[in-house]
């Protein structure tokens, strides 16, 4: 094979890899080591392989949470620290991760505008959800499986929320119980629910989530198919870990929407899930059912004696149906990129949600925020609050509960900042004036 030939190939290779790389999310990774070594002249097989192998070793990656600028120091970390099927299913998105860099990339699009000689000195970040009382408009999302991501999982993420009363969102799927979460967190945490294809099982779940002094009902809407979540099956492939009950069979089967058959199928996937407890699992087939309908959610508003919020609503539509069928507050969510390949943004869907509520609910947003600004920009569009969900958890991945920890102190400080600068001495300020779109 002549020199030229060899180029060639080896160049496709590289745009190939690179194509199906979780790694293209990151700002950082294209700013720095892409860039860096595109600018070294000829890219030859050993050394795009040699560069492969050395990245996940990087010495850019912080070593402790002081050394973080911004939140997205954190997910390099991260990636330093995960096995690779756990830092795929951190970073994945749906078929090539477009909702994912979308999400993002709808921020860039809003521009604030700053008030003057405002008396800035005394700042107010509290907000009020549902009648939980928070801190700041800062809600952890439900992430499931933490301790795939740190020993302790949940329970030093509430740890780390108790410090400023930030609000915390457990998944149904967490590996660690409402009770040891609550616990954690000193007071009750909101319960996200997938109700699953067998009614009783979906109560029962929320039953012991109202039993544990749970405020609120989060009933996930926007997986009923599951979704094609090509990154974390690329990683799963090149984990030569040990790790099938992990990463096959019942896993994949969850992460695509349906349970298969074999290995135990959803009872040995939910045997490491503490809210499944001594539940009949028996006849459960799918986590999130295809059929879930209006009429579920009637059912549901029913039974449930707290508040009842619907997660995964990006319409004008849906939203108004919401408010027909009682729910008390919506998450304009797309699972940070999870559940969809629309490449549409929540925060592109959020004012036609705001609209559709028209002030009757709350309504949070998540997807994307990555700086104070971001948090600053959802709220003058109309939200109540916003959820994080990747951020903390590359936070925990790193450095467990301290990470967790810094990352939610550097979005506080930042959205501070941000609200001096711009003239907004409370949340009930921030208001649509503060924001233009952008004119290219």
């Amino acid at each position: 094979m002549n020199r030229a030939t060899d180029r060639i190939k080896t160049r496709r290779k590289f745009l190939q890899m690179l194509g199906s790389s979780p790694l293209l999310a990151s700002p950082g990774f294209l700013a720095r080591s892409f860039r860096n070594v595109l600018a070294a002249g000829e890219v030859t097989e050993r050394k795009f392989l040699g560069w492969l192998d050395s990245f996940q070793q990087s010495e850019e990656a912080i070593s402790s949470p002081d050394q973080a600028f911004g939140v997205m120091d954190f997910e390099s970390a991260a990636r330093k620290t995960l096995p690779p099927a756990h830092f795929g299913y951190l970073a994945t998105g749906v078929d090539d991760d477009g909702t994912v860099r979308a999400n993002r990339e709808g921020y860039a699009r809003l521009q604030i505008r700053a008030r003057r000689l405002v008396d800035v000195e005394n700042i107010d970040m509290s907000v009020s959800l549902c009648g939980t009382k928070c801190h700041t408009p800062i809600v952890l999302s439900p992430v499931s499986a933490q301790k795939a991501f740190h020993p302790e999982g949940e329970v030093a993420v509430a740890r780390a929320a108790r410090a400023e009363g930030h609000l915390v969102m457990l998944s149904t799927v967490a590996t660690a119980s409402i009770e040891d979460v609550t616990a954690a967190r000193g007071s009750p945490v909101w319960q996200q629910l997938y109700a699953t294809n067998v009614w009783e099982v979906g109560r029962a779940l929320v039953k012991r989530a109202e039993a544990a002094g749970s405020p609120a009902i989060v009933l996930t809407v926007d997986l009923q198919e599951g979704s094609n979540r090509e990154t974390l099956f690329r990683a799963e492939r090149v984990d030569n870990r040990e790790c099938s009950a992990c990463h096959q069979s019942a896993y994949t089967g969850f992460a695509r929407g349906r349970i298969r058959g074999g290995s135990g199928g959803f009872a040995q996937y939910a045997a490491r899930k503490p809210m499944f407890d001594g539940l009949d699992l028996s006849k459960v087939t799918a986590v999130h059912p295809p059929n879930l309908n209006w009429d579920f959610v009637k059912r549901l508003r029913d039974t449930v004696t707290v508040k009842l919020l619907l997660k995964g609503i990006v319409t004008r539509e849906d939203a108004q149906l919401a408010v027909k069928h009682g729910v008390d507050g919506l998450m304009v969510s797309n699972h940070g990129g999870r559940s969809e390949e629309t490449l549409r943004p929540t925060i592109e869907s959020l004012t036609e949600v705001i609209e559709g509520v028209a002030g009757r609910i709350p309504v949070i947003v998540d997807g994307g925020i990555r700086r104070g600004t971001d948090i600053f920009k959802a709220l003058a569009l109309g939200a109540s609050a916003v959820g994080i969900g990747r951020p903390y958890a590359w936070g925990l991945a790193a450095f467990g509960q301290s990470g967790v920890e810094a990352v939610l102190e550097i979005l506080r400080r930042e959205f501070r900042t941000i609200m001096r600068q711009a003239g907004t001495i409370s949340v009930d300020k921030i208001t649509r004036d503060y924001i233009v779109g952008r004119s290219s």
